[in-house]
């Protein structure tokens, strides 16, 4: 008997939702509902410095206005904080982390001072190095506001697994997966006990999502999804990497851009089937 699909939608209550959110919460329910599959709505609460109660309340509202319906109960991130530790726990056990002190700020000066210096598809400046050869002790007990972040060995990591990453992307087949790009990444952060990459991982495997349909923003970071998903011994879903939603000026949609909301939207006078057919989903 064949599995039954499970898709997710994946908001950051950080924020109020705009036309790209939209569009990936209405592809995501098109498919489960082409698929006779199912459709999950997860809250990404995991920033605790960032997350706030109005903005997820803003969310509901949000898929109710365009008529999107999910199961309950909603997985809440910051519900879950230990099934994350576990899988630290498990990198840790494999001497696979090490503890970091070195704050943005310093690493962004390093990289000025090194021409040329090489970036990871975020454009972020890859980690120096500093702290990965301390002989440091790491407590996993990652309280909020602890005072130092976690990072992956990568090059260890990539070592670990026997056999050329891949995953399956859909309509295009597999693609190979190049982890080694994002270098030491972190996965614990200082203010955050998981990064989002650990979480999302974790999550969608006890989830059993099947299907990842996200924005086509997230497509280099499937690459390091694949390598936690090998170490933790977690499944390997699909994945689909839509296109994103751009405005008149050519800039694509971001809360950090300030895109106008689905809730100005509607208060502008903006119908939910009026959002539907500027997405081309009616």
């Amino acid at each position: 008997m064949s599995l039954q699909p499970v898709f997710r939608f994946a908001p950051s209550p950080n924020g109020y939702l705009h036309l790209g959110h939209a569009y990936s919460a209405l592809l995501n329910q098109k498919r489960a509902h082409e698929s006779d599959g199912r459709f999950l709505l997860r809250i990404e609460d995991i920033d605790l410095d960032r997350a706030r109660p109005e903005y997820e309340q803003a969310i509901y509202e949000d898929l109710e206005w365009l008529g999107i319906h999910w199961e309950k109960p909603v997985r809440r991130q910051s519900e879950h904080i230990e099934d994350y530790l576990k899988a630290l726990s498990k990198l840790r056990e494999m001497d696979l982390l090490f503890s970091c002190d070195c704050t943005r700020a310093v690493l962004a000066q390093f990289a000025s001072s090194h021409n040329n210096w090489p970036r990871d598809p975020d454009e972020s400046p890859l980690y120096s190095g500093a702290c990965r050869a301390k002989n440091n002790y790491i407590s996993l007990r990652l309280e909020h506001n602890q005072k130092f972040a976690l990072r992956l060995r990568m090059e260890e990591a990539v070592a670990r697994i026997e056999k050329q990453l891949f995953w399956r992307e859909y309509n295009i087949g597999n693609i190979a997966a190049n982890p080694g790009v994002w270098g030491d990444i972190v996965l614990s952060r200082k203010s955050t006990p998981a990064s989002y990459h650990i979480a999302v991982v974790v999550d969608d495997a006890l989830q059993g999502v099947t299907d990842v349909v996200r924005g086509h923003d997230l497509y280099e970071a499937t690459s390091l999804h694949r390598l936690l998903q090998c170490l933790l011994d977690l499944p390997e879903p699909k994945y689909h990497h839509h296109g994103l939603i751009y405005d008149e000026m050519g800039v694509k949609l971001s809360k950090s851009q300030k895109s106008i909301s689905l809730r100005a939207l509607r208060e502008e006078g903006m119908s939910a089937r009026e959002v539907k057919q500027r997405l081309g989903f009616w």
